[in-house]
């Protein structure tokens, strides 16, 4: 598996072509990377190697956080090389700040992002990157958002506790009923 390449720009199309010692190797970069090597620079890529059935692609990265972030990327179903290449771009502390405040705007700027990706994207990586303040995945009423802020003080997994009470008509209970019928729900998943 390749892991870094250093070598000369020889090419600066849709990807570089890094020539390393006469041998020309296809990479696949950010188009801000594309636009800071132009042919003839010298450039040190962190690497890696994506094997599909039918095809084997590089990807670079200048720093091995930006590539730790691609690899964050990739574990959200849904979300292909190509697409987290892009998304690592954003960098890692607006990745991290988006995460954090539930803002689907910041992902849906990439291409082939749309808001229901973004949402996935900030519930499987809240975990991983901090907890939310506040995710806002549909208006949810007074009763609905003061059992799910309950649950989150109980410990409940966000994600799976805004998915059961979004879906919930609490309009004719008590706060106290809405929570524990909700907590008994929670424990049949």
């Amino acid at each position: 598996m390749i892991a870094a390449l250093t070598g000369v720009v020889s090419e600066n199309t849709t990807q570089l072509v890094v020539d390393v010692n006469g041998v020309g190797y296809g990479v696949s970069v950010a188009n801000v990377l594309l636009a800071q090597y132009p042919v003839g620079t010298p450039v040190d890529l962190y690497i890696y190697t994506h094997v599909a059935e039918q095809s084997l692609e590089l990807f670079g990265f200048s720093t091995q956080k930006e590539k730790e972030l691609f690899l964050l990327m990739l574990q959200v179903s849904g979300v292909g090389p190509r697409t987290a290449l892009q998304l690592a771009a954003l960098g890692s502390t607006q990745i991290t700040n988006a995460v954090q405040q539930g803002q689907t705007s910041i992902f849906t700027q990439v291409p082939r992002v749309g808001k229901k990706l973004a949402q996935k994207i900030i519930i499987e990586l809240s975990g991983k990157l901090g907890s939310l303040k506040e995710l806002q995945l549909g208006s949810l009423d007074d009763t609905q958002s003061m059992v799910l802020d309950a649950l989150r003080s109980l410990g409940y997994d966000e994600a799976l506790a805004h998915d059961l009470v979004s879906k919930e008509d609490y309009s004719e209970m008590e706060i106290e009923v809405a929570l524990a019928q909700t907590i008994k729900k929670l424990g049949k998943r």
